[in-house]
């Protein structure tokens, strides 16, 4: 089949003809329709994350329809529509599987970092970490929602936003602007700060209450902020913009050093300080049916098959706006 690999230690993304994929006892074999472009996946291909095997095919934000099945399976069947997405397994025996807290599962796989992903004719996924689509799915809309939007949700719970607080958004990429769209559908009023005029342009048709540069003042104080930029002085910048007892969250698998700060100026006066790692299962159940009851909607710009490299280039240089998804038909 068709696919774009990594090579470890190239830093480069390589299009090759490899062996398709072959379903086990508990998989699901899945012909791609879409897959999202993550920020992440920038991350595996310029090795600002530690690759976890040669030549892995990335993309973990993937649509598709199962054309087969592994014997034990159960609930799926040939021709259903499917979301594969950033966690891929766990070991399910640790404090933290037991404990309803998967994602910090010190043994876990992800897609397109431990095993290959989305950037290719098919996939297998365990179907236990499959996701049910509907039959009538637009792929392209709903492959974005499978890490950045669950993402998003995750980091938006994690924030302790209270009720029709203001949310200060840092970075405005795919996440970031789904994250938005629900904060602002329960109420919150959202600042954007991000660079990228494109960006800020987005925030605004979405209904930002303000906009600026990544390292803007915001007009008023902020009871929560993520950061979705992957830039460590960030942290500091939003920790000064927020209010005594409010919290800030970063959002990404991976950020710059964070400069060192006054804890008397930036962290006293019971602020806190939040990360998230991936998401669980639970998660990504509980935030699509909240955007399936919402109709969220994120902004897509889509590439041919043939461009995936083209479309990582436009995420690493700030040319690109909203979500960026890989149409393979």
């Amino acid at each position: 089949m068709d696919a774009w690999t990594v090579d470890r230690g190239s830093r480069t993304l390589v299009r090759r003809s490899v062996p398709a994929p072959e379903p086990g006892p508990r998989d699901l074999l899945v012909r791609v329709r879409a897959c999202g472009v993550c920020r992440t996946d920038l991350h595996v291909v310029d090795e600002d994350i530690a690759p976890h095997r040669d030549r892995v095919i990335p993309g973990h934000q993937i649509v598709g329809d199962v054309t087969a099945t592994g014997e034990d399976v159960t609930g799926f069947a040939v021709g259903d529509v499917v979301g594969i997405a950033w966690l891929r397994a766990t070991c399910g025996q640790c404090r933290h599987c037991r404990s309803g807290r998967e994602n910090l599962c010190e043994r876990a796989t992800f897609t397109g970092w431990d095993a290959d992903g989305g950037y290719a004719e098919y996939a297998v996924v365990d179907a236990a970490y499959a996701y049910a689509l509907p039959p009538g799915a637009d792929p392209l809309r709903i492959a974005p929602l499978l890490c950045a939007g669950i993402i998003g949700y995750r980091a938006l719970t994690r924030a302790n936003l209270p009720p029709g607080g203001t949310l200060g958004i840092y970075g405005f990429g795919s996440s970031a602007h789904i994250a938005a769209q629900l904060a602002m559908a329960s109420g919150a009023r959202v600042f954007a700060m991000t660079r990228g005029e494109r960006n800020r342009e987005l925030a605004r048709e979405l209904g930002a209450a303000f906009t600026g540069e990544s390292h803007a003042v915001p007009p008023d104080l902020l009871d929560s902020a993520i950061v979705f930029a992957p830039a460590g002085e960030l942290m500091t910048t939003a920790l000064a913009a927020t209010v005594r007892g409010g919290t800030v969250v970063s959002a990404g698998i991976h950020m710059s050093p964070i400069p060192e700060f006054s804890y008397d100026d930036l962290l006293f006066g019971e602020r806190d300080l939040r990360s998230v790692t991936a998401n669980t299962r639970a998660d990504g159940d509980e935030f699509l049916r909240l955007a399936h009851r919402l109709d969220l909607a994120p902004e897509v710009t889509a590439y041919p098959f043939g461009e995936v490299d083209a479309a990582l280039d436009d995420l690493r240089a700030d040319r690109s706006r909203g979500s960026l998804v890989i149409a393979m038909e």
